[in-house]
C-alpha cells in the first residue's frame, strides 16, 4: 500500500507557486510532513486530499490515479484540516452518529458500534456525552480523529494538529495517531520536528513549495554523527560564527550562557565540543542550505 506522487505543481491565481515539481513515495506508517509557515504542506495536503486539482502531476493510491475516480478514493481517505468546526449544542456520540450517516453507514447498529470503536479508540468514551464544544483544544482534535476514523480510511491526513496544545494533551494525540499508523498510510504535516521524531518512521522537508528531502529521520541523526560542534563563547563572537560556520541553532544552557550550535567536518576550534547530533539540526541544516 502506497500512496504515489509524481511531479506535482500548483500556482494559484495570485501568482503564488505553492508546489513547484513535488514527487514523493508515501508507505504504510507514519510520515511526517516537515516545513516552516508558508512551505507548501496545507497545498500538498489539500491536494493529497483532492480538494484541489494540481496543474501538472499526478497522484495514484493503489495504482490508481485518485484525480480519475474522486468518489472510490474519498471511501479510503480520511482529511483533518488544522480548522474544523462543530455544531455547538451536540454532544460527541451525537456528532459522530451523525458523521456516521454521512458517511453512508445507514444501520443504527453498525453506527453505534462505529461510534463506540472510534470514541475507545480516542479516549474519548468518557466524554462522549458531552458537548464537543466544550472540549479542550486536545480533546477537540482527538474527536476530529475520532470522526476522520468512521469509515475505517486507509489513508489518513492532518494538518497541524498539535498546534496550540499543551503538553498532556499533545503526547495524548501522538498516542493516537501512533496507535492508528501500524497499519495505515498517516501523513502528519507540521511544522514541530520533535513531533515527527517521535512518532514517524519517515519523512519529507518541503520549503518555498519544493522538496527538499525524503529520510528516515534515524537516518537523517546518523548522517551528522560527528559534524555537530557547540560553544559557549561570548555572545558578541558567536555573532562572529555564524558569518563563518553553519550556525544551526542558539539556545541557553542550565548555567545561562548562550550555547550555538555548528555543522563542520571536523572540529572548528578549541572553543568547541562535539554534541549528539538531533533531528532538529538536520532540518535546519536542509532549510538553510
Amino acid at each position: 500500500m502506497q500512496l504515489s506522487i509524481q511531479q506535482i505543481s500548483k500556482t494559484y491565481p495570485n501568482g503564488v507557486r505553492a508546489l513547484d515539481q513535488i514527487s514523493l513515495d508515501i508507505p504504510a506508517g507514519m510520515f511526517g510532513l516537515l516545513g516552516p509557515n508558508g512551505a507548501g504542506k496545507s497545498s500538498l495536503m489539500r491536494t493529497m486530499a483532492t480538494l484541489q486539482f494540481p496543474d501538472k502531476g499526478t497522484i495514484h493510491f493503489k495504482g490508481q490515479d485518485i484525480f480519475q475516480d474522486k468518489i472510490e478514493y474519498r471511501k479510503q481517505l480520511g482529511y483533518l484540516p488544522q480548522d474544523f468546526g462543530v455544531y455547538p449544542k451536540e454532544s460527541a456520540s451525537q456528532l459522530l452518529d451523525y458523521f456516521a450517516i454521512l458517511k453512508g453507514i445507514t444501520s443504527k447498529k453498525d453506527r453505534k458500534i462505529a461510534v463506540d470503536r472510534v470514541l475507545e479508540i480516542t479516549n474519548l468514551s468518557d466524554a462522549k456525552n458531552k458537548r464537543v464544544s466544550t472540549f479542550s483544544g486536545g480533546m477537540r482534535q482527538r474527536f476530529g480523529i475520532a470522526q476522520l476514523l468512521l469509515n475505517q480510511p486507509k489513508v489518513m491526513i492532518v494538518d497541524e494538529p498539535t498546534a496550540g496544545l499543551d503538553p498532556a494533551e499533545r503526547t495524548r494525540f501522538l498516542n493516537v495517531l501512533r496507535r492508528i499508523g501500524l497499519e495505515n498510510i498517516v501523513i502528519f504535516s507540521t511544522h514541530l520536528v520533535e513531533d515527527v521524531r517521535e512518532i514517524c518512521q519517515d519523512m519529507a522537508v518541503i520549503n518555498k513549495g519544493q522538496l527538499l528531502t525524503q529520510i528516515a529521520p534515524k537516518e537523517a541523526v546518523r548522517q551528522l554523527e560527528g559534524n555537530i560542534w557547540e560553544t559557549t563563547l561570548p555572545k558578541e563572537k558567536q555573532l562572529a560564527i555564524s558569518n563563518t560556520l553553519k550556525a544551526l541553532s542558539t539556545h541557553y544552557n542550565d548555567e545561562n550562557e548562550l550555547v550555538t550550535r555548528v555543522f563542520a567536518s571536523q572540529r572548528p576550534s578549541a572553543n568547541f565540543e562535539a554534541a549528539p547530533p538531533k533531528l532538529e539540526d538536520y532540518y535546519f541544516l536542509t532549510i538553510n542550505q
